[in-house]
């Protein structure tokens, strides 16, 4: 029998777009502040709702207030309607997702932190982080020049990766986002399938250490 992985690798399936996962995310950097130094944290894009072009009807728009309110109620973050208010609201998910992905090939280690501000542009202060002007805003404060990042988030390379990136998610056999998988060599080990709270989340992961690698 192996013995478990000293450094654990987790895959955080998010969109910084969702906001079931804006009340998740932080749990997922307790979580990884908890455990520091024993485990690792790598953000994979899920696509909530990219390539969408056509605003969201009265009755899209009513769904989506709904989860959002449910989201507040389970998280206690601040949440901005002002967004609903708008009559042409296009909920195209990709550039935000395409942007960290970017964040993710120049400075992986600021994933998660990045993560939290997109999440907080959006749901907190009303941004439209589906425009690029709005996520240079956002990426600012964390040191990554401005035409580096453009450099890398309008090529055909970082598309067709993104695109891949959510191919892969769906093999995977992620149907809810937030989902957390423990990285294993024989496919990921399903940990967390949508919301949950810091204890429950590390039960499932001792759990998931337990079974032999």
């Amino acid at each position: 029998m192996q013995k478990p992985p000293e450094n654990p690798r987790l895959l955080y399936v998010t969109d910084p777009m969702c906001a079931w996962c804006y009340g998740f995310t932080p749990v997922i950097r307790r979580l990884k502040a908890l455990w520091f130094g024993r485990l690792s944290v790598q953000v994979l894009v899920g696509g909530l709702h990219p390539y969408a072009q056509e605003p969201l009807d009265s009755a899209e728009k009513d769904r989506l207030a709904v989860n959002w309110h449910r989201a507040q109620g389970k998280s206690h973050l601040p949440f901005d309607y002002s967004f609903f208010l708008q009559k042409e609201s296009i909920y195209d998910t990709e550039p935000a997702c395409r942007a960290l992905l970017t964040v993710r090939h120049l400075r992986p280690g600021l994933s998660l932190e990045v993560l939290r501000a997109l999440h907080s542009a959006f749901f907190a202060d009303g941004l439209d982080i589906s425009q690029t002007r709005v996520l240079v805003e956002v990426l600012r404060p964390f040191g990554i020049p401005e035409n580096l990042f453009l450099a890398v988030f309008e090529t055909e390379e970082i598309h067709r990766q993104t695109q891949e990136e959510f191919q892969l998610v769906e093999k995977i056999g992620v149907s809810t986002l937030p989902s957390v998988y423990l990285d294993h060599p024989q496919g990921p080990r399903l940990i967390a399938r949508g919301f949950s709270e810091l204890p429950e989340l590390e039960e499932h992961l001792l759990q998931a250490l337990q079974i032999p690698f």
